[in-house]
This record gives C-alpha cells, structure tokens and sequence, in this order.
C-alpha cells in the first residue's frame, strides 16, 4: 500500500507563489512515478505534472514555464512549485503515485492517490 500525503496549499494572490508538498511512503519515493492532478469546482480532475524515479518530468501544457515539479528521494517528497498562479489555477490539488515509470497525466495511469489540499487564487 502506497501512502500520499498533501500540504503547503493556501490562499494567494494573483501573481503570487505556492509550494506543495506530496509525502510518500519510504519505497514509493524512489521507485514510482508520482504526479500532481486537480480539480476545480464543477470542473474534471486534470493531470498538472509527473515525475518518474529518473527524474523524467512531464507539464500541463496550462503550466508549462509556471510550475515545477521536483522530488526528494531521501525525504520521500514529491513538491509542485507554482508560480505567477491565476485565478484559474485554484482547485484542490492532489498526487497520486504509480508503480511504472512516466505514462503521462491521465488519472488512468495511477493507482494510488492523497486526499489533495486547497488552492485558492484571487484576481
């Protein structure tokens, strides 16, 4: 069983920065893919950026040059830096992790997934 783990969301101007962090259990960390999905209100849960345990990433075309994902294998944690964040980009954040390497950013791909955190960005 693979255990996430999401914090660091908050409440931001436009503009502004967050960083979340995605805690996964020991093994997880270093031999799954683990990506950053998610979902507004009334709206379908979107893939926003993975990252293999080779460090392959992969963006939303919406967050590309914005985000950045990185990990850190001896502290389990996966992290989503976002910049110059828009009213658009607020929904609830979540990561989810799958035992292969990177397929891409469909929820099809991952097996096992956080409870997600809250973003939220003013105009």
């Amino acid at each position: 069983q693979v255990r996430l783990v999401e914090s660091g969301g908050g409440s931001v101007q436009a503009g502004g920065s967050l960083k979340l962090s995605c805690t996964v259990s020991t093994i997880a960390s270093t031999s799954h893919s683990v990506a950053w999905f998610r979902q507004g209100p009334g709206k379908e849960r979107e893939g926003v950026a993975g990252i293999d345990s080779r460090r392959t990433t992969m963006y939303a075309d919406s967050v590309k040059g914005r985000f950045t994902i990185s990990k850190d294998d001896y502290k389990g944690i996966v992290y989503l830096e976002m910049n110059n964040l828009k009213p658009e980009d607020g929904a609830v954040y979540i990561c989810a992790a799958a035992p292969w390497r990177l397929r891409g950013l469909d929820e099809s791909n991952y097996d096992y997934w956080g409870q997600g955190t809250q973003v939220t960005v003013s105009s």
